[in-house]
């Protein structure tokens, strides 16, 4: 009995080698499987799962990142698109037509857009600033932070000269024509006003 007990044992126990091979080959199998279906993610190695055709990070300049701001002119003026679309400045702190909001388009490019008017602010080939009923690559505006912590707002399709115009305000509270602003005007620098967006 011993003897035949010993043999049965050896038999399986040459076996298992074999069996070991095949229940790895077909682990293996239906992990390629569920991993071509989706099923599966592979893991990197610090134990994470990458998200197939998505970028790992979030950048919320790419995503609509709205802000709602009165923009304020060096000059003592905020900036105000009227219901006809009139481009201007105003010394109101309470001018409903100088309530913008400002949205993220692109990488350093935004829409700058009157929330009571709702027209966007544009600026044409010749340097004209004037307010636009919809949003065309005349509303694209390249949105810069200063040395003076003031923003800079230039057509980010149109230049004069090679050289970038400026959204500016002149001691009036009139916009000033492209060709006549450079980054350094003090006209043309603006300090963004948080709004609370309760209250529109």
């Amino acid at each position: 009995m011993w003897g035949w007990v010993l043999r049965k044992g050896a038999s399986a126990l040459s076996q298992l080698p074999c069996l070991a091979l095949l229940l790895w080959v077909s682990c293996l199998s239906v992990t390629c499987h569920d991993l071509g279906r989706g099923l599966l993610s592979p893991r990197v190695a610090n134990g994470s799962v990458p998200v197939v055709g998505r970028h790992a990070r979030s950048y919320p300049h790419l995503e609509g990142d709205v802000r709602l701001r009165r923009l304020l002119c060096v000059t003592n003026y905020f900036l105000k698109i009227d219901a006809d679309g009139k481009v201007g400045g105003t010394t109101k702190e309470d001018c409903p037509y100088s309530v913008l909001e400002i949205t993220s388009v692109d990488v350093g490019i935004v829409a700058v857009r009157g929330v009571e008017s709702k027209y966007f602010l544009a600026m044409n080939e010749k340097g004209k600033v004037y307010g636009s009923r919809e949003f065309t690559t005349d509303c694209e505006l390249k949105e810069r932070m200063e040395e003076n912590k003031y923003n800079t707002y230039a057509s980010y399709k149109w230049r004069h000269k090679q050289r970038q115009m400026f959204v500016a305000l002149n001691g009036k509270g009139k916009p000033k024509r492209g060709q006549k602003t450079k980054r350094k005007n003090t006209s043309a620098h603006f300090l963004p006003m948080q709004i609370d967006r309760r209250l529109y």
